[in-house]
């Protein structure tokens, strides 16, 4: 009974292995290790086809590492997504990288802060996955990236990256971060961990991997497609244009005020009163009748 217990409350830790594709050598070491193990293959990679071809015969998941544009001023990679990209081009694009690197179930970005913290950006990458079977891992390389707000209203499922393995090539920090996926996995039911086939973190892998505690169950990330996420993002302001903008009622007292005249009045004296009273009646139609008749009788 203990052992179906610590089984159905295990941690599920997802570790992805980015950047396959340059790296034969450390590459093959990652794939001969266990199959729950998955790889990120760059499309334009000079050993793309190869190595996902070699993963997926090892048991492997394959994702389509796709590079997308940093906010950091840095060369881009050939075909980086950019949030300014055209629908078209970002389909162009993706339909390339899936026959680049054949296997793959899901896709990943690679560097991205500046697409994938763009709305207007991740919506047009996520319509364009719509056409595909291919689920979304956020690399979260930024914090409000707007992956799984995009992904709405489409068939595309999102999870997302909680640990980076190696932001440092050192073995002990390394092993750190791994324990740090592990305790995530633990205390959350689920934990998503991406490293790089760089010779120190290939390692500590080989030794870590097959040491694993015993509650806790290495997956890929296909089986966490349903675990619950979730969405820390706020959506990006969108400044409304001044020609767009609704100009505000007036108030009464602006009306008012601007109904004032500009001098005061001046005042009216009795006989200008009585002049213009007089005045009107004379140009009045019944006194011009009666002065017409007036004057036709004194001609007789």
């Amino acid at each position: 009974m203990a052992v179906l217990t610590s089984t159905a409350y295990a941690g599920k830790l997802s570790i992805v292995i980015d950047d396959f594709g340059y790296r034969p050598q450390t590459e093959n070491q990652v794939i001969a290790m266990p199959a729950n193990i998955s790889v990120a293959v760059l499309p334009n990679a000079p050993h793309a086809r190869e190595m996902a071809t070699k993963a997926h015969a090892a048991g492997h998941e394959v994702l389509i590492h796709l590079p997308m544009a940093p906010l950091s001023k840095q060369p881009l990679e050939k075909d980086t997504l950019r949030p300014e990209m055209s629908s078209a081009e970002i389909a162009r694009i993706i339909s390339e990288a899936v026959h680049k690197v054949p296997y793959a179930v899901g896709l990943n970005n690679h560097m991205g802060s500046a697409m994938t913290s763009s709305l207007f950006g991740m919506q047009k990458v996520m319509q364009t996955l719509d056409n595909y079977n291919l689920y979304f891992l956020d690399s979260m390389t930024i914090g409000n990236s707007q992956a799984m707000r995009a992904a709405a209203g489409t068939r595309v499922k999102v999870i997302k990256r909680k640990v980076f393995l190696d932001d440092t090539q050192n073995e002990a920090d390394i092993r750190y971060q791994f324990n740090r996926a592990i305790n995530l996995a633990r205390r959350t039911g689920s934990a998503i961990a991406i490293g790089h086939p760089h010779p120190t973190t290939v390692r500590v892998l080989q030794q870590m991997v097959y040491n694993l505690p015993p509650d806790i169950t290495l997956v890929r990330p296909s089986s966490l497609l349903n675990e619950p996420q979730v969405d820390n993002s706020t959506a990006p302001a969108v400044p409304q244009q001044a020609s767009q903008r609704t100009p505000a009622a007036p108030s009464l007292r602006t009306v008012l005020k601007g109904c004032r005249a500009k001098q005061p009045p001046q005042p009216v004296y009795a006989t200008a009163f009585f002049t213009a009273i007089g005045d009107s009646i004379q140009q009045s139609n019944l006194v011009k009748y009666m002065v017409n008749q007036w004057q036709g009788w004194q001609k007789k």
